[in-house]
Formats: C-alpha cells, structure tokens, sequence
C-alpha cells in the first residue's frame, strides 16, 4: 500500500488504497510548487521515458546581458528529470533527487519561449541518467544537460524543513 500524506508533492496523485495512476501535465502542473513556480516552468507532458516542459522568458530570468539565466536551463533539467524519476519510483517505495547536472550552453535565448525534451538514457536501481535538451522558438539548439538522479527509498530522503 503507498503511504501518501508524507511522501513528497506527487504522493497526492492516486488514492489510499488504490493503484498509483501516471500523472498527466495538468496534474503535474497543479502540483507544482516552490522554485519552479517561480521562474515559470510548464510542464507539457511527462512519462518515465520522456518529458517536455517549457518557460517563457521574462526579464526575472534574464542575466544583465539579457540573456537567459545558465541557472534557469540547469533548473528546468534537474526538476523535470527529478520529477518524472521521482513520479516513476514513488509507488515502490522510492523518491528522488538531483545528483549530478552538467550543462553546456549552445546559442543564447533573449526572447520567446525556452523549450526543453528530457529523455531518459538509462533506468538503474539507485541512478537515472537523462539528457535534456533546449531549443528557442526556431527549433535551434540552445543548451544540453546531462542529468543524473539519484534514488532512494522515501526513508533515506532529507528532511523537508519548515
């Protein structure tokens, strides 16, 4: 049985008792908090395989150039792969959480939209590898990430504080 109430913000979808369904996009986004909500991220659609989210720019996320924040792209990655880890590995017991992000920056975006696909390149036990990649508005590649999310069990996650 999935124990809900403590298990982080995805353990509200599904119901006590009953098997845990995949959360769609607007599921996701309805859940969102914190960070995320901050600096705008979308999420369009998610599976344990795939996930496209986007951002629209805003000065907020801008550097002085008025270039997108490497912050924000670095982000967008570690919360869309942590997220769909951490909605695949919840109903065994498991979450999930950024171990590695590593991203490289291509072309800058000043304007428009920010549009990430997540693809995961590898399922462990206790590590997910995923490769994000960026495009601007005219489809042209603008950041890569290579992500790695580490998994535990629920037990061994830090301590949210309050």
């Amino acid at each position: 049985m999935l124990r809900r109430a403590r298990h982080g913000p995805w353990a509200d979808v599904g119901y006590r008792g009953g098997a845990v369904s995949t959360p769609n996009a607007d599921d996701i986004q309805l859940h969102m908090r914190g960070f995320d909500v901050l600096y705008g991220l979308q999420v369009l659609a998610c599976s344990d395989t795939e996930v496209r989210a986007q951002v629209p720019v805003r000065d907020e996320i801008r550097q002085p150039l008025g270039l997108v924040h490497g912050g924000v792209y670095a982000s967008i990655a570690e919360s869309i792969a942590s997220m769909a880890t951490a909605i695949a590995v919840l109903a065994h017991g498991d979450t999930a959480m950024g171990l590695s992000n590593a991203t490289s920056f291509l072309r800058p975006i000043t304007q428009g939209t920010i549009h990430a696909l997540a693809t995961r390149v590898h399922r462990g036990r206790t590590t997910w590898v995923w490769d994000v990649s960026f495009t601007d508005d005219d489809g042209r590649a603008c950041a890569l990430t290579r992500m790695t999310i580490a998994v535990r069990p629920v037990s061994a996650a830090p301590a949210a504080r309050g």
